[in-house]
């Protein structure tokens, strides 16, 4: 890989660590002042939803400016959005502004890939930052839960700091002051990426300009017979996988009466699994190939209505291991589909921006699904059947979507297909 590739990785790294430890942190911060259920559980979409709102800009942006420096900018915000969680604003409101930090950061983060390494490399770029982001998911969680645990927040709040009153009073928000430091070490890592010597792309002075050219791109993306069906695929599995955080907390409390530090621990469980399927995908599968991992979205969908008949951590563990790599495995080689096609089409800024939209999207819709079910009273066990009949039904849908594809634009596919193949030879030279 080439100089700066590890740089990238180590403020990927501590960014999502911080982000995966200030989710569980923020639903303990909501449980512990007495708040609903469905609010915890909106806070997925809250998260989500600058995603979807800023989604013409984002790429944008990304493009007119060094990716390092954007990436710095966006994990200032996060910072942001914890202090204002500390200083008394509703949480949902400052998750809300950590996902504008988020948003802002992920075209930068997979759009560097493109401009840094040829096509023949990029599944296993994939690999590397989606198994890395899922370690960090992983330590991530288990790291939240710790902190608001007794054990660990006990220790943090018997820190006195002579002559001043922090108004650090409870666990969950030791825990979120800790986690500053670790978005600040993130944001220095940023500072040391080198420059990928691409040419930037001027931002227009009327920023209402990028919204019909967002939407062409997002069109052009739709339209594109290879870019369609990844793209689709894409949204379902982060969708899955964005809320299946929130909901193996809510699965664990209803079916083994876990606490939000014992739950946080099989939320880890699923993220291992991912982590494994991601690195067995990056090296077994080659862009070629992407499309014959989707009939697993399907098996992905029964597995997540199958939750509801375990009772047992000791099967919970292994079984939450399968699904999560079943997502990790598939989502590697159609990540990389998608970039290459979204690079060839538009640039690489404003195709993640692009994925990022319609995946965000989806974890905004199922998010509000599961949290509007909540909110009507349904208990973990329904709610976690209609999301998992809408996953399987919609993966088969899709499936049946890129079948019909390829009988009736059999050589356009097959053309497609041609040039990822001949891309990644190419590369390999």
């Amino acid at each position: 890989m080439k100089r700066g590739f590890y740089t990238i990785m180590s403020a990927q790294f501590f960014s999502s660590l911080a982000d995966n430890a200030l989710f569980v942190a923020a639903v303990e911060l909501l449980k512990s002042s007495g708040a609903a259920e469905w609010q915890r559980a909106a806070l997925v979409p809250m998260f989500a939803l600058f995603y979807v709102v800023l989604a013409p800009f984002v790429g944008a942006f990304a493009d007119a400016r060094p990716k390092g420096q954007v990436m710095f900018v966006s994990n200032a915000i996060k910072v942001v959005g914890c202090l204002l969680m500390l200083f008394g604003t509703h949480p949902l409101m400052a998750y809300a502004v950590v996902g504008l930090g988020a948003a802002a950061y992920s075209p930068a983060k997979y759009g560097i890939l493109t401009e840094l390494l040829p096509a023949s490399q990029l599944v296993k770029a994939n690999g590397w930052i989606e198994g890395l982001t899922i370690a960090s998911i992983i330590l991530g969680i288990l790291l939240g839960g710790q902190l608001v645990g007794h054990m660990v927040a006990s220790r943090l709040l018997s820190f006195d700091f002579p002559m001043i009153d922090t108004g650090i009073d409870t666990p969950p928000e030791a825990a979120i002051l800790l986690l500053i430091f670790i978005y600040a070490l993130a944001a220095w890592f940023n500072t040391r990426i080198p420059h990928t010597g691409v040419e930037m792309r001027k931002m227009p002075s009327n920023l209402l300009e990028l919204v019909p050219d967002f939407w062409t791109c997002n069109s052009r993306l739709w339209r594109d017979k290879l870019g369609q069906i990844s793209l689709a695929t894409t949204t379902l599995i982060w969708g899955v996988s964005g809320n299946l955080r929130y909901i193996i907390l809510a699965w664990s409390a209803a079916a083994l009466s876990y606490s939000t530090t014992q739950a946080s621990s099989l939320s880890g469980v699923v993220a291992l699994g991912t982590a494994v399927g991601a690195a067995v995908a990056s090296m077994r599968m080659r862009l070629d190939m992407a499309t014959s991992v989707m009939p697993l979205g399907i098996v992905m969908g029964v597995l997540v209505i199958m939750m509801n008949f375990i009772g047992n951590v000791w099967v919970a563990a292994p079984f939450l291991i399968m699904l999560g790599a079943i997502a990790g495995f598939m989502v590697v080689p159609m990540n990389a589909l998608l970039q290459h096609r979204g690079h060839n089409l538009m640039g690489a800024g404003r195709s993640i921006a692009v994925q990022n939209f319609n995946e965000q999207a989806c974890i905004l819709g199922l998010g509000a699904f599961y949290s509007l079910s909540a909110g009507m009273g349904l208990s973990a066990f329904s709610a976690i059947t209609g999301f998992g009949l809408i996953v399987a039904g919609v993966m088969w849908v899709i499936n049946r979507w890129h079948r019909k594809n390829c009988i009736e634009f059999r050589e356009e596919v097959e053309h497609l297909l041609e040039i990822a193949r001949h891309d990644t030879a190419h590369g390999a030279k």
